[in-house]
């Protein structure tokens, strides 16, 4: 596949394509029902206990989330994701 990434076929973010990367992988993720995820409308409190496996989906969801993310950007640009912990961070 060469320049293609898995997730979707979309190219890989660089330093010139942010704008059509930018709307392939808000497609993929809203596709995927992660874009309340990533954007931060959909979060989750620590809670002692797990009400319906709530917070589980949500670690799910923010696990799958950031493959995509990580996965779909050049090296150069990985290191400023990095260290995120949640996909908002991302």
């Amino acid at each position: 596949m060469g320049d293609l990434q898995v997730v979707g076929g979309i190219k890989k973010l660089n330093n010139q394509n942010y704008n059509t990367w930018a709307t392939c992988i808000e497609s993929y993720l809203q596709g995927q029902d992660l874009w309340e995820v990533v954007g931060g409308s959909e979060v989750t409190q620590p809670a002692a206990e797990d009400v319906n496996g709530v917070l589980r989906k949500w670690k799910i969801k923010a696990g799958k989330s950031m493959f995509a993310l990580k996965t779909t950007i050049e090296e150069e640009m990985l290191e400023h994701i990095r260290d995120a912990k949640t996909p908002k961070e991302a």
